[in-house]
């Protein structure tokens, strides 16, 4: 499996463990949302390295 795959299904992990806590504003809560966000930055930024994805995107300035 990809590196960017395995770091997917962590990212979505973590959006299920967010899910499940009670308040929005709990520290349970906003951790797994900052774990999520890190995850799915390293997805894309293995997704580049590994030749899947443009580094500059699809709507490149001047073009």
């Amino acid at each position: 499996m990809k590196p960017s795959k395995i770091y997917k299904e962590n990212a979505d992990n973590c959006a299920m463990l967010a899910e499940g806590e009670a308040s929005k504003d709990s520290p349970a809560y906003k951790r797994y949302r900052r774990m999520e966000e890190a995850w799915r930055a390293l997805a894309e930024e293995q997704e580049w390295l590994d030749g899947e994805v443009s580094p500059f995107g699809t709507d490149r300035a001047g073009t």
